[in-house]
C-alpha cells in the first residue's frame, strides 16, 4: 500500500495555526493546467491566495485539492488548486509557516 502525501495533513496543521492564533492565512501557488484561478492575477506564473475564513465561503481543505469561493476584484469566483500546487502556505502578519 502506497504512503499518502503529508503535505496535505501540513496545510490543514499551518492553516488551523495561523487561524488560532489570530492571523492571515495565505498560500503561494504555482499556476500551471489543473489550476483554477483568476489568471489576471497571476504573476510570473504565481499567485498568492488569502484563504482566510473572513475571504473565503465552502472552503475545502483536501487531501488532494483545495477549493473555495473567493472575491476578486468585488468578483465571485471559485478556486481549484490541487495540493501539488502550493508552494508554501504562511501568516500573512509575520511571514511564519513553510
Amino acid at each position: 500500500m502506497a504512503e499518502t502525501s503529508t503535505k496535505p495533513y501540513l496545510l490543514r496543521a499551518l492553516y488551523e495555526w495561523c487561524t488560532d492564533n489570530g492571523f492571515t492565512p495565505f498560500i503561494a501557488v504555482q499556476v500551471s493546467d489543473g489550476v483554477r484561478v483568476p489568471h489576471e492575477f497571476v504573476k510570473d506564473g504565481e499567485i498568492v491566495l488569502n484563504i482566510s475564513f473572513d475571504a473565503t465561503s465552502s472552503l475545502k481543505l483536501g487531501n488532494e485539492f483545495i477549493e473555495f469561493k473567493g472575491r476578486f476584484g468585488g468578483v465571485a469566483r471559485d478556486i481549484f488548486v490541487p495540493v501539488a500546487q502550493v508552494l508554501a502556505i504562511y501568516a500573512r502578519e509575520n511571514g511564519q509557516g513553510m
